[in-house]
């Protein structure tokens, strides 16, 4: 019987693993799946995993492996079982599935990293010395760390702030010495505010949760959510489990660690795109092991393995940044909750403005609904003031009413918010002579041309879509003329005007463009403090910041998204004002968001202000049921793009022919709309096209799916063009 070879997953686009025999002088076996491997493939070198084992004839010969990257593996368990049901679920290949899930520096086959928590203790030495030490701060920490016997560095950090400078004069004296710390920490907590009794019931329902329970933790902004996590998970760290945070941007991760930690009493670590590869190889290895026993991370950290699991937290469940929109297009929170149930473990989404898909399931009762219907503390909720700006003068897009507005509420010592979600200084360069405008030649089409967005005052252009970058023109291309004016409004142009206008006071732009170094949406923070100041931003200040000063939010420019072509436009506009407006008011200063719009009658902004969240999001349940629309239909969408619009046209022409033949050309059971352009049909160069498919029943469409995805991926045009699957696509881009 011939030795078993290794079947490699490879991250590489093809649904297929591949065969390789042993490295010299090793026997194949079950403990080899889910180990890296290094092996030769066509003329380069890769590291793939592991997927299981295989018996080859002799006459069959194979290439060997290098050799094994670790002496055990890195995927195995419930996490290797569930990376298997994304791969089918997304009718993904395993290879490029499996290498999403790791830390980019271990799928480049680097070593595991080094996971130790170091720690101190006093050496014989120090205990015979201790009654001799004179009194000061080395000889304070040196009795308490007596009375410890050990302590790892976060609990020195939380017990004994400034241990740092005495433990080095120890040191130098041979008093001390360092370890490290081979179990978990045990818990430090210090006690939070006393939870209201709605927070408590909400509390005591996620704690009394025996094994896989979906909570939909429903509360307005301010409610105090995070208070209901932090007593969740401390409850979580009690029984000795593990606890995985997901939030939606990096920012919010700095303020929610530093208060995680002050509560927990144990290292919480971070998973988020702004750490080094070599950082978040060493979290992630470190949950491997169940050394990491809190990990709050962004959309990525939904991948890390949970051997001791006791709870998963989704902050603003409803965020579209938990969808990925390249690569492998998973979304993180419908991955979590897959996760949670295979963990058998509680798994909790919380949001003001929860997802009409959340909401869907919560109606149909397989979410339990937990509310906190109001704001935490002696907070109010904000008063909310419609302006309607028609033949009203502006200032960089700000009428007088919301400038008198800002001075009011700086004079009375408070702090504004100014939220306009475009970034840039205006969103169009044009002549004033004769019409022409900046036009991105890599994203536009004769039909559809992409406007370049003006930065540094008109300086420089830039698309926001392809990346391009030029120069401004001195004059216009077409007349020569010298009229180049910038036309519209973003957030530079809003930081220019007001940063002339409040002179006495900090005006400070957070946007993509400010925030590009690390913690610099923390440092921005720290510079505005508590004192009286403005902050101008994007949809970055919308998610989860507490801004206990904050007394006036001014909403610049929401009408382009009341009238966008986007199925999901009307609850992505809901979600953001109700996010935005509830910075304003959260401590004991009463709040007011101003609304400036040319529309005031538009039915959104009424229902939201007379109604609130959960009215609209009845009112656009409704439509979607009758319009058969996710969640009351499953989606998915084939793209393709290449140079020239002719490939992708006949691609998707013969992958719509195939899905016809696999469901019997029965529109009832699957509806195929397209090859039609996309909203974007070009850019970077390409032309692009897609193809929708939609099912009532998500078994049918992934049956189709199923059957139909090895045939199209042998078509032709398949390795002619770039094209992707986006199963529950939640935008036709």
């Amino acid at each position: 019987m011939p030795a078993p070879a290794l079947q490699l997953a490879l991250p590489v686009p093809l649904p297929t693993l591949f065969d390789y025999a042993p490295p010299p002088g090793h026997v194949a076996g079950p403990g080899d799946v889910g180990r890296r491997l290094r092996v030769p493939f066509g003329a380069r070198e890769m590291v793939g995993i592991v997927a299981g084992l295989a018996s080859v004839a002799p006459e069959s010969p194979l290439r060997e492996a290098d050799g094994f990257l670790d002496d055990q593996p890195v995927l195995s368990g419930e996490l290797w079982d569930s990376l298997h049901w994304l791969a089918r679920y997304l009718h993904a290949p395993l290879g490029e599935v499996l290498a999403t899930a790791l830390p980019a520096a271990l799928r480049r086959g680097e070593p595991l990293p080094d996971i130790a928590d170091h720690g101190w203790r006093l050496t014989e030495a120090g205990h015979t010395a201790l009654p001799g030490l004179r009194a000061g701060a080395p000889q304070q920490l040196a009795a308490w760390l007596q009375a410890q016997g050990e302590s790892s560095e976060l609990q020195l950090d939380i017990a004994q702030p400034g241990w740092r400078a005495p433990m080095r004069n120890l040191r130098k004296r041979t008093l001390v010495e360092q370890i490290d710390i081979q179990a978990p920490p045990v818990p430090v907590t210090q006690a939070g505010p006393t939870l209201n009794p709605a927070q408590r019931l909400a509390a005591d329902a996620i704690r009394a949760a025996d094994g896989y329970a979906p909570f939909l933790l429903d509360g307005v902004t301010g409610s105090g959510k995070t208070e209901v996590y932090l007593d969740a998970i401390a409850d979580c760290l009690a029984r000795g489990r593990q606890a995985l945070v997901l939030v939606p941007e990096i920012g919010l991760t700095p303020q929610m660690l530093a208060r995680f930690e002050k509560r927990l009493g144990v290292p919480v670590h971070a998973l988020h795109s702004g750490l080094t590869d070599n950082e978040r190889a060493r979290t992630w290895w470190a949950a491997a092991r169940g050394r990491a026993r809190v990990i709050v991370g962004t959309r990525s950290a939904v991948f890390v393995p949970l051997p001791e699991a006791g709870l998963i937290v989704i902050d603003e469940e409803h965020d579209s940044s938990y969808k990925q929109f390249d690569g492998i297009r998973h979304h993180a929170r419908d991955f979590a909750i897959v996760r949670a149930k295979a963990l058998a473990v509680p798994v909790v989404l919380g949001s003001a403005t929860p997802s009409l898909e959340t909401l869907h399931n919560a109606h149909a009762q397989r979410y339990t609904t937990l509310r906190l219907t109001e704001r935490a503390g002696d907070a109010k909720p904000p008063r909310v003031r419609v302006i309607d700006v028609r033949k009203r003068p502006l200032q960089a897009g700000l009428a007088p009413e919301m400038l008198a507005a800002i001075r009011a509420a700086l004079d009375a010592g408070g702090q504004v918010l100014v939220f306009k979600n475009r970034r840039g200084y205006a969103p169009v360069l044009l002549c004033h002579d004769c019409g022409w405008s900046a036009h991105c030649p890599r994203c536009s089409t004769p039909d559809k041309p992409t406007p370049m967005t003006a930065h540094a005052g008109g300086k420089r252009l830039q698309c926001h879509h392809c990346g391009s970058r030029r120069p401004a023109p001195v004059a216009c291309p077409d007349c020569a003329g010298l009229a180049l004016e910038p036309q519209g409004n973003g957030t530079e142009r809003i930081e220019e005007l007001l940063a002339a206008q409040f002179t006495d006071v900090p005006v400070i732009r957070i946007d993509r463009g400010s925030t590009q170094r690390r913690d610099a949406l923390q440092r921005h923070f720290d510079t505005l403090g508590s004192q009286p100041g403005i902050l101008i931003g994007t949809q970055m200040l919308a998610k989860g910041h507490d801004l206990p000063n904050l007394t006036l939010v001014a909403v610049v420019g929401i009408d382009e998204g009341l009238y966008s072509a986007d199925f999901r436009s009307g609850e992505k506009l809901a979600q953001l004002l109700v996010q935005v407006a509830g910075r304003a008011g959260r401590a004991d200063k009463p709040g007011e968001v101003l609304l400036q719009t040319h529309h005031p009658d538009h039915p959104l902004l009424h229902t939201l202000i007379n109604g609130g969240y959960h009215a609209f999001a009845d009112e656009e349940l409704a439509l979607r049921d009758a319009a058969a629309l996710p969640p009351y239909a499953h989606l998915a969408v084939l793209r393709a793009e290449a140079k020239h619009v002719e490939a992708p046209t006949r691609f998707l022409g013969e992958a719509k022919r195939l899905l016809e033949e696999v469901s019997g050309g029965d529109a009832g059971t699957l509806q195929l709309h397209g090859p039609l352009p996309a909203p974007m049909p070009r850019r970077a160069g390409f032309q692009r096209m897609q193809l929708v498919i939609s099912a009532a029943q998500r078994k049918t469409l992934h049956q189709v799916l199923a059957s139909a995805m090895p045939a199209i991926r042998a078509l032709p045009d398949a390795r002619k063009l770039r094209w992707s699957l986006d199963v529950d696509a939640t935008d036709l881009y």
